[in-house]
């Protein structure tokens, strides 16, 4: 049991099972059945598994070499064969779970997941660190939509709003590193902009994400659009003033705001 801890500890779990959350959230507000939902579900969670493991798997000298003991690969807790083997059996089975949600919309999501493995394996240290997680964050929408619809493209607000929800969540998800990050040459965008400027990016990006929902979703209630940009207004400053992984969970719960909107529009 201890070992399955650790190794679920590996893969990122907050953001993993947060992404995963949101899709089947999503799914639900296009109106997929529970199968379909279900489908959707397991596509995004052994996508993002596969992310977060080879996150650590990657990182594993740069996380040794500043004492990172709260990563369960550096303090020996679980394996790195254990999670090789893990990583590799959940790629094996996005393929196959992707591509059942339809051929289109099952290749939209391996290149979400294409992407979230770019940034691992080097762009997170280029100037176009964010450029994975817009890509990401702005196809996962458009899976779903096309997992619904194979034959119509989504609107085009629909994956501009997720893209810049993936850009705000990576200014504030690597505020928390930058120390360490710098100390190991990584350098993306945040690292280059700084602590301060990232997150006056992250709230603008954030809120940009808000309002082109708001303009662009079928939300027939103003009561609803207003206390959606109002309570978006509050989280992004919490992301702008606030430290520590704070700034990522308000980031999350924006687009937990922007999925209710979607889900009532429906």
């Amino acid at each position: 049991m201890k070992r399955m801890v650790a190794l679920l500890g590996a893969c990122h779990p907050g953001p993993a099972f947060a992404v995963t959350l949101l899709a089947g959230l999503l799914a639900g507000a296009v109106g997929l059945g529970p199968g379909r939902i279900a489908l959707v579900v397991a596509a995004v969670l052994t996508g993002q598994l596969s992310i977060g493991w080879s996150n650590d798997l990657i990182d594993l000298a740069r996380d040794r070499s500043v004492g990172r003991t709260d990563k369960p690969l550096v303090d020996g807790s679980v394996s790195e064969r254990t999670v090789r083997v893990a990583c590799a059996l959940v790629v094996l089975a996005t393929v196959p779970l992707s591509l059942a949600c339809g051929w289109v919309a099952g290749l939209v999501h391996l290149v979400c997941v294409a992407a979230g493995w770019a940034y691992n394996l080097g762009a997170k240290a280029t100037p176009w660190s964010w450029l994975p997680y817009a890509v990401a964050f702005g196809g996962l929408p458009a899976f779903v939509s096309l997992t619904d619809q194979p034959d119509r493209l989504p609107p085009l607000w629909l994956p501009l709003a997720g893209a810049l929800l993936g850009v705000g969540a990576h200014f504030v998800n690597v505020l928390p590193d930058l120390a360490d990050d710098a100390a190991t040459g990584i350098r993306g965008l945040p690292h280059r902009l700084g602590a301060r400027w990232s997150q006056v990016s992250a709230a603008a990006v954030l809120v940009a994400a808000a309002v082109v929902i708001v303009v662009g979703a079928p939300v027939d209630s103003a009561v609803l659009a207003t206390a959606a940009l109002v309570v978006t207004a509050g989280l992004a400053a919490v992301a702008l003033l606030a430290h520590g992984r704070a700034p990522f969970r308000a980031a999350i719960g924006m687009a937990l705001v922007d999925v209710v909107m979607l889900v009532w529009a429906r």
